[in-house]
């Protein structure tokens, strides 16, 4: 379990049963968990995108005080937390809904042309 510099601000929640994520909980009593894999996703739109970072944070905020309950997972098909009533989301989810693209520049090998 890490505390994360996003979220200094928040308490932090002991959850012996999901002790792979960080848990917080906002002013409201609204809780979200923070899978590990979620936050090196999160770093690399910090990194290609990084104009866009706060709105992708700020967007994070609103759905969890809105749903209450959310977890910020890794991989979509295999969360490290089970939380019962808790609405699960990846960062490409967060950063879709926003229209946050990142443009894959990457190319294919040149080889065998």
């Amino acid at each position: 379990m890490k505390n994360y510099p996003e979220w200094q601000d928040r308490k932090v929640l002991i959850d012996l049963r999901n002790r792979f994520a960080t848990c917080y909980e906002n002013d409201d009593g609204s809780l979200f968990y923070i899978e590990p894999q979620f936050y090196t996703y999160l770093q690399g739109y910090k990194a290609l995108r990084e104009e866009r970072y706060q709105d992708i944070l700020d967007q994070m905020d609103k759905i969890v005080r809105k749903n209450r309950k959310v977890v910020f997972v890794g991989q979509d098909d295999n969360p490290l937390v089970e939380c019962e009533g808790a609405i699960y989301l990846s960062a490409m989810d967060i950063a879709d809904s926003l229209q946050v693209l990142v443009e894959d520049k990457s190319r294919g090998s040149d080889y065998g042309d």
